[in-house]
């Protein structure tokens, strides 16, 4: 069966900084693309931060501020987000994926991050 499961959220003050993991089970973690998504109320989902093989990529909106990483020995991905601003409000999702030699798309259940004074 397969499990994301999102910690880490909660609220924090503008300028501040949080760390949010997502650990996942139930399939190969290494042969996956994993990616944080974030949707604030009334606006649709969108990338925030992606991790391939040897590659991340960033929305623009975060850049310099947020890092993902992962630990394929703990099946684990994390997204430190530092300088946090109101705007970074929003229910953050975990997501797996990969499309060769077959397609694969997991999403977490989310974790809520709330930037305000």
């Amino acid at each position: 069966q397969v499990q994301l499961v999102e910690s880490g959220g909660g609220l924090v003050q503008p300028g501040g900084s949080l760390r949010l993991s997502c650990a996942a089970s139930g399939f190969t973690f290494s042969n996956y693309a994993m990616s944080w998504y974030r949707q604030a109320p009334g606006k649709e989902r969108e990338l925030v931060a992606g991790s391939a093989r040897r590659s991340t990529n960033y929305a623009d909106s975060v850049k310099g501020r947020f890092t993902i990483s992962r630990d394929n020995a703990k099946n684990t991905v994390y997204l430190q987000m530092n300088t946090l601003k109101p705007e970074d409000t929003a229910v953050y999702y975990c997501n797996a994926k990969r499309d060769w030699p077959y397609h694969r798309d997991y999403w977490g259940q989310g974790t809520q991050v709330t930037v305000s004074s």
